[in-house]
């Protein structure tokens, strides 16, 4: 009997790894809901924020085409929402700008990232801005700090090996080109500058002001 009773249990089909196979699939589905949902409310937070800086959390959700909950699933505050929005056009500005090549002569290789690196900073300017508000200044440095230690390792190299003016320091040569890189990102919103010019405007105005002259060092 007791024989009967074993082969009986060996004979039953068993149910267990079919089960566990569908929870991993429904599982590895709500995972990638997860993420196609997240990538969809930062894109609609860009968007939604070049539209209007003031832009609210419903607002976001709209232009994301998903609903408040939904995104409060992700983000549990706005700030929290502009830091991971900032983040992402940062990193994905950082994909493309650790690719640029800047050995040789540096006021080529400044040539190089300015005409990518604008293009970034029009695209997250808004973003930028939105942070500012909800941000503290040591976060948002913290989030630059990867594209800032990259201009200025170019701006300190120009100047060792005298491409560069050396009568200014490097900070004050890094703030003249986040002002003129804005500055060219704001006459493109405005529609005041073609953007396949602002790499012309903007090298126009830095690399004469930022080339090695004698005559401005010795007047000092």
């Amino acid at each position: 009997m007791a024989t009967k009773k074993a082969t009986a249990t060996r004979d039953r089909p068993s149910t267990g790894s079919g089960s566990s196979g569908t929870g991993s699939r429904g599982a590895a589905n709500q995972r990638a809901d997860a993420l196609r949902n997240r990538a969809k409310i930062l894109a609609g937070a860009v968007t939604a924020i070049r539209k209007n800086p003031d832009a609210s959390v419903a607002d976001i959700a709209a232009e994301a085409g998903v609903g408040r909950q939904t995104l409060y699933g992700h983000f549990r505050t706005r700030p929290e929402l502009i830091d991971a929005a900032l983040l992402e056009s940062l990193e994905r500005a950082e994909d493309v700008l650790s690719e640029i090549s800047l050995d040789g002569d540096a006021r080529d290789a400044f040539q190089r990232l300015v005409a990518s690196s604008w293009v970034f900073v029009d695209q997250s300017r808004a973003v930028l801005a939105a942070a500012q508000k909800e941000l503290s200044p040591a976060r948002i440095r913290e989030l630059h700090e990867k594209a800032e230690a990259r201009m200025r390792g170019l701006l300190e190299h120009g100047q060792a090996e005298g491409a560069f003016r050396s009568d200014l320091p490097v900070s004050w040569l890094l703030t003249t080109t986040h002002v003129v890189l804005n500055g060219a990102a704001e006459e493109v919103r405005t529609g005041k500058l073609d953007p396949d010019d602002a790499p012309w405007f903007i090298d126009a105005i830095l690399l004469p002001a930022f080339t090695h002259n004698a005559h401005s060092e010795q007047g000092r």
